[in-house]
């Protein structure tokens, strides 16, 4: 079995052809996507399929989505153990306006916010806009 086909089992999701080929195209990224990154790379790949297999891969904690206020949903792994719970799994994320690249900042935690009485909380996300460190030259 290999690594990709552990990492699907161990969420409980069916390793098929798509999803592992989907599952190593999304940890070569050092960047979220969107589906229409992904349709362009698989460009013989049905739509509908891949959509649902990043549908699959959210639900499973396998991947999370970021709504970075571009308007297109991006996609990118989950860490290691994540159940993207509220109070521990949640992390910074940052869009840089002049690349428009969106990348997750994981060890920057979403600290709990204590809500008044009466609003529960669903979602939480926490998108920084600004120059990337690429674009503003200063790469490590």
């Amino acid at each position: 079995m290999t690594d990709l086909e552990q990492i699907l089992e161990k969420n409980n999701v069916k390793p098929t052809a798509m999803r592992l080929l989907v599952l190593q195209f999304l940890i070569g990224k050092k960047v979220a996507v969107s589906l229409t990154n992904i349709e362009a790379y698989f460009d013989n790949s049905d739509r509908t399929t891949l959509y649902r297999t990043l549908k699959t891969f959210v639900e499973s904690d396998i991947a999370h989505q970021i709504d970075d206020g571009t308007g297109i949903t991006k996609y990118a792994m989950c860490e290691e153990n994540c159940r993207c719970e509220m109070d521990t799994d949640l992390h910074l994320h940052f869009h840089c306006n002049n690349c428009n690249e969106t990348v997750c900042l994981t060890e920057h935690k979403i600290p709990h916010i204590n809500l008044p009485s009466g609003f529960n909380a669903e979602n939480v996300n926490l998108v920084v806009k600004g120059i990337c460190d690429k674009c503003s030259g200063t790469v490590m």
